[in-house]
């Protein structure tokens, strides 16, 4: 059949599968956006939905890696929280909120600080949804026996835990999805992120000082009262301890060097996971894997299937050359259009799905770009890396815009909530968005000045 012979009816049924396609993908949206269904719920009826109606076929969502569930992404998840699940019981979380509080000498500001840098690190070494799940009870604690309003702690763990996300290819569940996209390394996340947290969050720690440094006061018996904590008296396993701590090193390790031993993030964990139930005094691992986040694993399954419809039938296609026509192909300022529309969009929506969108975008405008390129040569051109890394900064530092921009917020707010301190919205807004405009300027710069000036 020619392009002339084709009818208009024809022309619309051979379209068929782009509106349909490109229907469920806003419907899905628009439903985990208004947080009326449960997020899982709506992604994995969407994604049941483009199988059901042949926008994707099962091999491609189950087999086919441009199209279908990244079993990288999903495998580390599942092995790093298992890890964690054995890690909990131990104590050892608790043990290193009571010393940072007794290393600040129970002055309440001191305590914020050094709590905000625990909850980075942990969050770039752990991933910052597990940091916040164990560091804010513990917070709670440490905010009722100073008698102090826990509110602004809690807040400043939430921005803290996303900015120090941001570090690493494990820190934030984008950076995992970007670096399995793009086939980049631990160590690449390491050279090329971790030097501008660094600056961020020392630029945090002086915004915080100016908002809270002279509202959090106490009195001195309350200060003693967290001195006399023993924080040893909250390690409950020691051997159990000493293992985690083993395995969790040669985890870590694993992921320095798994470039250089051809292993991907997901065989790291995978092992880690693994030799620490094995090592472990539980022979029935049922709770252990009972713990494990079920409903954010088969959200990312979800998602995967929903953008993997939308880029088979061409929508992310459309959408990559849009942003090419309006930068008219100059890369800085597609980083910077990348960045800045990252941010703000992963503060209406979640992170995760945004990045799930954005990453087949990018290669899309790769193809566009390059067309004689393929693999990790396309993947991995000099003039694109400036993109991923816009991407990364864009979506981990945007979720501090709102309550609902990363997973680490809604937990935060959701224990908040629990324990008798509602945050709204709208104060979790009045916060977070400066703090992620100020951030997202400076990563400008970074940008700017790293790969477009220096060319480093």
């Amino acid at each position: 059949m020619t392009l002339e012979t084709v009818t208009k009816a024809e022309v619309f049924f051979l379209n068929l599968p782009f509106w349909i396609a490109t229907a469920i993908f806003i419907a899905a949206y628009a439903l985990i956006v208004s947080e009326k269904i449960h997020k899982t719920v709506v992604a994995l009826f969407a994604a049941g939905l483009m199988l059901v109606l042949k926008v994707l076929e099962q091999n491609e969502a189950f087999h086919v890696e441009e199209f279908g569930v990244d079993w990288n992404v999903i495998i580390l998840l599942i092995s790093m929280m298992v890890i964690i699940n054995l890690m909990r019981p131990t104590g050892v979380f608790e043990y290193i909120a009571i010393k940072s509080a007794k290393l600040g000498k129970g002055k309440p500001f001191r305590i914020m600080v050094i709590f905000a840098i625990v909850t980075a690190v942990l969050s770039a070494l752990l991933d910052n949804v597990t940091t916040v799940l164990l560091i804010t009870p513990v917070t709670l604690l440490i905010a009722d026996a100073l008698d102090v309003d826990p509110v602004p702690y809690l807040l400043s763990c939430a921005f803290a835990s996303n900015i120090g996300g941001t570090a690493t290819l494990i820190g934030d569940p984008p950076n995992i999805m970007i670096a399995s996209k793009a086939q980049l390394s631990f160590m690449d996340f390491i050279y090329n992120l971790t030097p501008i947290v660094i600056v961020l969050m020392v630029t945090y720690i002086v915004i915080i000082k100016l908002i809270w440094g002279k509202k959090l006061l106490t009195r001195d018996e309350l200060k003693q009262r967290i001195m006399n904590m023993n924080e040893k008296e909250a390690i409950k396993d020691p051997v159990m301890l000493t293992k985690s701590i083993v395995v969790l090193g040669i985890v870590l390790t694993g992921f320095i060097f798994h470039g250089m031993l051809h292993f991907q993030p997901a065989t790291v964990a995978l092992f880690g996971a693994g030799l620490l139930l094995l090592l472990s005094r539980t022979h029935e691992p049922h709770h252990v894997l009972a713990e494990v986040e079920w409903p954010t694993i088969f959200f990312f399954m979800g998602l995967f299937i929903i953008v993997g419809g939308v880029v088979k039938v061409g929508l992310i296609k459309w959408m990559s050359l849009q942003i090419l026509d309006l930068t008219q192909g100059n890369m800085f300022a597609t980083s910077m259009v990348v960045m800045w529309f990252s941010a703000f969009a992963s503060a209406i929506v979640d992170n995760i799905p945004y990045v799930a969108t954005m990453n087949p975008l990018i290669v899309d405008m790769a193809r566009q770009l390059w067309p004689d390129l393929s693999g990790v040569q396309l993947l991995q051109h000099p003039d694109l890396m400036p993109l991923w890394w816009s991407l990364a900064l864009g979506a981990c530092l945007g979720g501090n815009g709102s309550a609902i921009g990363a997973s680490a917020n809604v937990i935060v707010v959701g224990m908040s909530e629990k324990a008798g301190r509602r945050i709204s919205f709208f104060k979790f807004m009045a916060y977070g968005m400066p703090i992620m405009i100020i951030t997202v300027m400076i990563s400008s710069v970074y940008i700017w000045l790293r790969y477009y000036v220096l060319g480093i």
